[in-house]
């Protein structure tokens, strides 16, 4: 079982990214899969979620209407769009994937580094 984020890296105010969430050992279609993120010197802080229902998604407000979390089920991967990116969302994001009824998980991954600065 695993989880592996990739897409992080640097990128100026204003700018776009889009990481991906990786999963093996289990279909993410069954799982709520998060993204968090934490910053230095702060506590991680939950960012977009998707249910198994229907696709729903939730965001922080911090993040409502410039990140989009999206799911492909054929790659077994989910995906966080940052759009407008500002620098207080320089942080390790990490994703996070969790059964509903509790038959496996929770799971996380390693983190990917995402800089906003000019």
């Amino acid at each position: 079982v695993r989880l592996v984020e990739s897409g992080g890296g640097v990128v100026q105010p204003g700018g776009s990214l889009r990481l991906s969430c990786a999963a093996g050992g289990f279909p993410v279609s069954s799982y709520i899969v998060s993204w968090y993120r934490q910053a230095p010197g702060k506590a991680r802080e939950w960012v977009a979620l998707m249910t198994t229902s229907r696709n729903t998604a939730g965001y922080a407000d911090s993040v409502k209407g410039r990140f989009t979390i999206s799911r492909d089920s054929t790659q077994n991967t989910v995906y966080l769009q940052m759009n407008s990116l500002k620098p207080e969302d320089t942080a390790v994001y990490y994703c996070h994937a969790n059964e509903p009824l509790g038959r496996g998980g929770p799971y996380w991954g390693q983190g990917t580094q995402v800089t906003v600065s000019s």
